[in-house]
């Protein structure tokens, strides 16, 4: 028994000796009592260990979280492409209308810069606002095309708008935004009243909330209507100040809104209440159309998304047309001269390059243009879009640039630093040859692809 008992006692010193040196073997002891004051954490009772590790081995470091990228200091950017301070090269003569004439033709000029320009306030066409945001200061070239824009307008401002409904065709890329956005920046320099719709598309693409009204039978727009109030507002304020209902004016939910009440009011009647916008845009819009003080200039840009098929559903999900939604109806209404202002005008601009909304056979027939798809007279038109088309007058801009307006628009971009190569006669003519003259691809397939990676 003796022997037994020492043999045990051997035994188990060995394994116990043999468990202090293998990871692999679980020995039992006692856990350390805690200090006092110190908060004990609770070990997880799962399963889960740490994905990738193995039994024994060392958890990896944590990495550093800081991989931000830090700008370099001045002192290692000598390039004088990256001086911030440099003196800005691109001075150029203001926009004005009384320079506008045939002796400036071919000149670019810089628009003017405050807070109440139009085009800050109204907004631009997508291309024409992603070139402002490359170049220094917003500018455009005076062409001869636009000479002729301005004198349809100063003929414009003593007749009705209905007389006066003009249409800028042209391929795409021949510079009609560029144009209507020089009819606009004169009428505002001239005290017109100006409204300008940059975006047509927006109107009819749903991305603004529709409301059916029972006493219009059509869709409500208030959210558009409402921002159109806010712009309209804004960038014409002195004008309208000066300006007051003919009549009384019956606005819903609300007791009418007598004569010889301040225009401003009437606007603030939809500015404090959205569900009113449009009825109120629709009446202040009628309160101008009788004035004669100031000239009044509708610019519409996509302007054949109103003639187009709209991507607003009823609740039968049926598509809605668009003469039935509050503001392509109002546009058209007085595109078309069933309404008209006393003094002023209305110009638009097609845009061929969106192919979501292209040019409708009612409008191509209208203004004498091709049709890109096959037709014929058994193919239907609607007859009231035929309505909204009645007299329309087109003014077709020219398909490339001409040697001089191409110089300046070379000129501007390579005053501005926008093309690293040396300006030379050489890449200037390769450019405007590759481009075809066509105003939009010599910039960015030809002057600014020079820089794309």
């Amino acid at each position: 028994m003796l022997t037994c008992s020492v043999r045990c006692q051997r035994a188990s010193r060995q394994l116990f000796a043999s468990s202090s040196t293998n990871p692999f073997v679980q020995t039992r002891s006692y856990a350390s009592q805690p200090k006092k004051g110190q908060v004990v954490k609770q070990a997880s009772q799962g399963f889960k260990g740490k994905k990738g590790a193995l039994p024994g081995q060392a958890e990896p470091a944590k990495k550093d979280k800081k991989m931000a990228f830090q700008p370099l200091p001045v002192s290692q950017l000598p390039h004088p492409l990256f001086e911030s301070d440099r003196p800005d090269t691109l001075s150029l003569q203001s926009f004005h209308p009384e320079m506008l004439t045939r002796i400036v033709e071919s000149q670019a000029l810089k628009f003017p810069h405050n807070d109440n320009d139009p085009f800050r306030i109204f907004g631009l066409p997508r291309n024409i606002l992603v070139e402002y945001r490359l170049l220094s200061k917003p500018c455009s070239v005076i062409r001869s095309v636009t000479i002729d824009a301005i004198n349809k307008l100063d003929a414009a401002s003593e007749k009705e708008s209905w007389q006066s409904r003009v249409i800028f065709t042209g391929p795409q890329g021949c510079g009609k935004s560029f144009l209507l956005l020089q009819a606009m920046q004169y009428c505002n320099a001239r005290d017109w009243l100006v409204l300008y719709i940059p975006r047509a598309t927006s109107l009819v693409n749903s991305t603004t909330a529709h409301v059916y009204d029972m006493r219009t039978r059509t869709y409500l727009q208030p959210v558009f209507a409402y921002q159109t109030l806010q712009r309209f507002l804004k960038v014409n304020a002195p004008k309208l100040e000066q300006l007051r209902t003919q009549t009384d004016l019956e606005i819903e939910r609300r007791p009418a809104v007598p004569a010889d009440t301040p225009l401003v009011e009437l606007i603030n009647i939809g500015l404090k209440d959205q569900g009113l916008a449009p009825t109120v845009l629709s009446a202040v819009l009628e309160v101008i159309g009788k004035q004669t003080t100031f000239p009044m200039l509708l610019a519409i840009d996509d302007f054949q998304a109103l003639y187009g098929k709209s991507h607003y559903r009823d609740q039968h999900f049926s598509a809605i047309k668009s003469y039935h939604l509050s503001m392509p109806r109002l546009l058209l209404e007085y595109a078309s001269g069933r309404k008209s202002f006393a003094r002023g005008a209305v110009f638009g601009a097609l845009s061929m390059s969106n192919t979501t909304f292209p040019l409708p056979l009612e409008l191509c027939e209208a203004l004498s243009l091709e049709y890109d798809r096959p037709y014929g007279p058994y193919v239907k038109r609607s007859s009231e879009l035929v309505k909204y088309t009645h007299r329309l007058e087109k003014l077709a801009v020219p398909n490339s640039l001409t040697i001089p307006e191409a110089a300046s628009v070379f000129d501007v971009w390579m005053k501005d630093r926008a093309v690293p190569t040396k300006p030379n006669d050489e890449l200037f003519l390769s450019k405007y040859s590759e481009a075809s003259g066509n105003a939009r691809a010599f910039v960015w397939k030809g002057l600014l692809s020079s820089i794309s990676t």
